[in-house]
């Protein structure tokens, strides 16, 4: 299945003019709006992923762990275990609905709703990312991937702590 981004997708109305932000897009029912994504990658709005994706989606552009995800579900009084937080948020990811990004090597995974091409600063002891728009990072040459692989994207995370 082709890579599909949330402005992909027919709820969203796309528009010409690029400055348009995704929130000005959704046609005002969250619950609507994420039926209509799923069903667009492919995938089948089951209660518990309709749940989990308006509480993702449901709150514009936003960063967030699997037990982020799990307390939010939670709070909410959504029954949901922490293997099906995990899985769903694969599972958006591998259609493009998030974009997961790594910190801390593999200890920790932020899922992140704007899946636009964009950096991150990450803010040391306050566990938290915040976006760098695209056009603020330039990378220098890139290496030249091994035959038969491609580059997919690259993602800067700049760590920064609070001064003293």
């Amino acid at each position: 299945m082709s890579q599909m981004r949330a402005m992909d997708f027919p709820a969203f109305k796309p528009l010409s003019t690029p400055s348009v932000s995704r929130s000005d897009l959704l046609t005002g029912c969250p619950w609507h709006d994420v039926k209509a994504m799923l069903r667009q990658v492919g995938l089948r709005p089951t209660r518990q992923r309709m749940a989990l994706g308006w509480i993702l989606f449901g709150r514009g552009d936003r960063h967030l762990t699997a037990e982020m995800l799990y307390e939010e579900a939670t709070r909410a009084k959504v029954p949901v275990s922490l293997a099906t937080i995990y899985n769903t948020l694969h599972q958006f990811t591998e259609v493009g609905l998030l974009r997961q990004i790594a910190v801390d090597g593999s200890n920790k995974a932020y899922f992140d709703t704007n899946v636009s091409a964009h950096h991150h600063f990450f803010l040391d002891g306050e566990d938290a990312l915040l976006d760098i728009p695209g056009s603020e990072v330039i990378v220098g040459q890139m290496p030249t991937p091994p035959e038969g692989y491609e580059i997919a994207r690259v993602d800067v995370v700049v760590r920064l702590k609070r001064k003293r």
